[in-house]
């Protein structure tokens, strides 16, 4: 199985298809996080299940790529270069990133203390004060680039320069659920209690994922976040109404 070479769409969007294993292809647009490659990212993989391709089992937008999961089995199901040649064909057509629009939600978040304790270390490493860690944070709405690691687990970004922040040296076995955190200039927001390595700026009494809910993850690829700023006591009233 060979990759695709690069192609261009008449709009100048360009994108190269890689096989990944026996059942998954990858279309890389590109190596820069950046909100233009994302929403390329989640404008493919929006064509790509509106048109039902057989075989297909799933279409999953990241970063820079979409994966593409398929069953390549007997009875008309694709093989790589079959189900490549189709999706060349799709984004042949044209793809745009300004069809890629979500939601804007509020994320209320209780910085520093018990929620947030690297917040000191994250303003000391920026050359910032705390207070200047949170306007940047909070300022700028954030975009959901993609859910990944856990269910509901979303990252965001990219925020300004100086929250180019790299993770702890010593990731945490044990992070609960509503950390917010911060590294590289994105965002995780932690719907489980999971190990982790980022930097924990505040917490969220949002519940970020829910079975029964539908959709059961709060934050979708393509939402456009704005962080609230509040304090403890807020936290721990919105934290009892979701209870």
């Amino acid at each position: 199985m060979n990759a695709h070479s690069d192609s261009l769409s008449p709009a100048g969007t360009r994108w190269r298809i890689l096989p990944q294993g026996d059942r998954c292809l990858i279309i890389d647009f590109g190596t820069e996080i950046d909100a233009a490659t994302g929403r390329l990212c989640l404008a493919a993989a929006r064509r790509l299940r509106e048109a039902g391709l057989p075989g297909v089992t799933d279409v999953v937008p990241s970063f820079v790529a979409v994966a593409v999961h398929y069953r390549p089995d007997a009875g008309g199901t694709p093989t790589y270069g079959a189900l490549a040649d189709r999706i060349e064909a799709l984004l042949g057509a044209g793809i745009a990133a300004e069809d890629a629009i979500g939601r804007e939600i509020d994320v209320p978040v209780c910085y520093g203390g018990e929620h947030g304790p690297d917040l000191d270390d994250v303003a000391r490493a920026a050359g910032l004060t705390p207070d200047e860690i949170i306007a940047l944070h909070s300022g700028p709405r954030a975009m959901v680039f993609m859910l990944g690691f856990a269910p509901g687990h979303a990252y965001l970004g990219v925020h300004d320069d100086r929250l180019n922040i790299p993770r702890r040296a010593s990731p945490r076995t044990a992070v609960p659920a509503g950390a917010v955190a911060v590294a590289n200039r994105q965002t995780v927001i932690y719907p489980a209690r999971l190990p982790g390595g980022w930097n924990l700026i505040g917490a969220t009494p949002l519940a970020l994922f829910d079975p029964a809910r539908e959709p059961a993850a709060l934050l979708q690829p393509g939402d456009s976040v704005r962080f609230v700023p509040i304090g403890p006591e807020e936290f721990e009233r919105l934290r009892g109404e979701r209870a």
